[in-house]
């Protein structure tokens, strides 16, 4: 087998009071148009943690200090079969300044809080599956790569 590079994916989660911020996508996004998903971003020649501070200030206005993220779940995702396999890290954020913004309005409609328990439709799915994971304690989930074996 050859070794294949992983997209790198940097998630913050944002939870007060039993609500989660989630935004939703444009519908001309090229990935899940329309869907809600947390903050993220794609990972460059930089530490994951410095990748999800600055898309919470590029993306929300918010800011988040390196030393307050604390990793608490991984996603591998493979979408489909030739897709380019993903691997998300998901940052909680114990505390942060600023309430969210729409900056980037070609990417984001809005920012809202959403009951944790209670997540609107549609949600990216493995965006859904990764606070799940977090909620349930998980570190790890994989989702997509049964169809491989």
């Amino acid at each position: 087998m050859s070794a294949e590079l992983n997209v790198i994916g940097g998630h913050l989660y944002l939870e007060r009071d039993g609500m989660v911020l989630l935004g939703q996508r444009h519908p001309d996004s090229s990935y899940a148009g329309g869907q809600w998903h947390l903050l993220a971003g794609h990972v460059e020649r930089e530490p994951a943690r410095t990748c999800v501070a600055r898309e919470a200030m590029e993306e929300a206005k918010l800011v988040v200090a390196e030393e307050d993220l604390v990793l608490v779940h991984t996603v591998h995702l493979l979408d489909h079969e030739d897709a380019v396999p993903r691997v998300g890290f998901f940052f909680h954020a114990s505390r942060w300044e600023g309430e969210p913004r729409v900056l980037e309005p070609d990417k984001c409609l809005r920012w809202a809080w959403w009951p944790v328990d209670g997540l609107p439709e549609p949600t990216v799915p493995y965006t859904r599956t990764a606070i799940e994971g977090i909620r349930a304690g998980r570190l790890y989930t994989e989702i997509g790569w049964e169809r491989q074996k």
